[in-house]
């Protein structure tokens, strides 16, 4: 820093505050990918070194002297190292403001500035250099008037019952089977992995209902149905596994694995009747009301499916020409992000953990390719949300929680707090943006109602392990229930 206070001639913009008059030239190193090489003039640093002295001289306590009263000359000399940052983070602050303004720039994160080592120089020009990553630039495509087939059915007392009988299940007692193993009976298991004739992972232990697929989250076991026909506790049972082309073992992508299985009980629910204890539990007044609150629930999942196949027609057609790249170290930040939603929208729809976490499984094999197009699409909402002013309200996630508290049986005070903890709290509120924008979409759209395939039983057990680890976590694994003693 000059020894002289300079006085330059301030750029003063419209609204009388001081403008830089930066220089930046933006380079694109990748796609949405920006490099900028930035040159501040020195006016503008002895303008901000000017301020800063000031402001520093209307309050900084030197002994033997008044306060607003300390020579500048000693306020340099003594301050000399707060100025500097001072200045520094003014410069760095005004011009990266006003390059995203003056170059339309639109960061979908923080600019990656190494600002300890940046240092103002004494004299001259101060030039600086950063990489950032911005949304992708393109035209919306045609969104109003769309033609889409939805999908619809009718709930019969027979959707309720079958409902009512897994709900009821939760609140049953577990007992040891003492014949063979029956469909949906849990099958306590311990699971050895070998790749090559060598020992490569284990589960000790592993609880799963029988059905046709158990999931893992690197593989899939089809035949589990089959393998595991008529089994008894002290059985064995052995099968071939491929993993995943996108398990995180990259070695291991493709793989035939031996599964080698040891069944370690066998056991069922036996459903508990429905009598005013139970109904007092659960919170009903009576089986009618628990009936007609199951009902509900299946015309909210049947809501939710309708809407999500009116949406997915949506978003293949509305990215239909979303040819443009995206950068990957957006693409593997926002594979969390996906997860983290889609687990949101079924947990607000009502569907059980195990749908949650066999869909959770599902989407981690297809993570890269699915976060993908699931950039895209979000990206297309989001300008279609701002082209249609869409905002969303404290109240609307508020009433979000409500309904997901009503559903998981806990507080919407916990419910929030655990959103805001893990950070899905910005996640609803992006989620119910994108919806405000398919709303839209979907209200000026043109329907064909087309028959919904009959449901399928449940097919599937998912679980939050994997083959090329001994234990993986899960963003939808079951938290520990709050014991009931205080």
């Amino acid at each position: 820093m000059s020894d002289e206070l300079a006085t330059t001639d301030e750029t003063v913009s419209t609204d009388g505050e001081y403008k830089m008059s930066v220089t930046a030239k933006i380079d694109e190193v990748g796609p949405c990918k920006k490099h900028v090489t930035v040159t501040v003039p020195r006016a503008d640093i002895d303008h901000f070194y000017s301020e800063s002295v000031s402001e520093l001289g209307d309050q900084a306590t030197v002994p033997g002297f008044r306060v607003g009263h300390v020579p500048t000359k000693l306020i340099e000399k003594r301050f000399r190292q707060e100025l500097s940052d001072q200045v520094k983070q003014r410069v760095l602050m005004e011009s990266l403001e006003l390059i995203a303004e003056d170059n339309d720039l639109d960061p979908i994160n923080e600019p990656t500035i190494d600002i300890e080592s940046l240092e103002i120089p004494e004299e001259g020009e101060f030039t600086f250099e950063f990489e950032v990553e911005v949304r992708p630039d393109f035209k919306l495509p045609e969104y109003k008037g769309l033609k889409l087939e939805r999908p619809s059915r009718e709930i019969a007392d027979k959707d309720v019952d079958e409902y009512l009988t897994r709900f009821l299940g939760q609140y049953g007692e577990m007992e040891e089977r003492k014949g063979t193993a029956e469909k949906e009976d849990y099958l306590e298991l311990s699971i050895k992995f070998e790749h090559d004739g060598k020992h490569l992972s284990e589960i000790a232990e592993l609880v799963v209902p029988l059905r046709p697929v158990l999931r893992l989250r690197d593989a899939e076991i089809t035949n589990f149905g089959e393998l595991m026909a008529d089994v008894k506790t002290g059985d064995t049972r052995e099968t071939e596994v491929e993993v995943s082309g996108e398990a995180d073992q990259i070695e291991m992508r493709g793989e035939k694995v031996k599964a080698l299985f040891t069944v370690k009980s066998v056991k069922f629910i036996q459903a508990p009747e429905i009598n005013e204890e139970l109904l007092e539990r659960i919170g009903a007044e009576s089986e009618e009301e628990l009936r007609e609150e199951v009902k509900n629930i299946l015309e909210r999942q049947l809501t939710y499916e309708q809407r999500q196949s009116t949406r997915s027609q949506v978003l293949d057609k509305i990215t239909e020409s979303a040819d443009w790249d995206l950068p990957e170290t957006l693409v593997s930040k926002q594979v969390e992000n996906a997860l983290r939603r889609e687990i949101l929208e079924m947990q607000q729809a009502g569907f059980s953990r195990q749908d949650i976490q066999a869909r959770e499984n599902e989407l981690r094999q297809k993570a890269i390719s699915s976060t993908r197009q699931a950039l895209k699409e979000h990206f297309v909402l989001d300008k279609i949300a701002t082209t249609e002013n869409l905002e969303v309200q404290p109240s609307e996630i508020d009433m979000e929680i409500y309904y997901m508290a009503m559903q998981q049986g806990e507080s919407p005070r916990r419910i929030r707090a655990r959103m805001v903890k893990s950070g899905m709290i910005e996640n609803l509120e992006a989620q119910l943006r994108e919806r405000k924008a398919v709303d839209v979409i979907l209200e000026k759209a043109e329907y064909t109602d087309v028959k919904m395939k009959p449901q399928e039983e449940n097919k599937i057990s998912a679980v939050a392990r994997s083959v090329c680890s001994s234990f993986a976590a899960s963003a939808a694994e079951e938290e520990p229930e709050d014991s009931d003693e205080e």
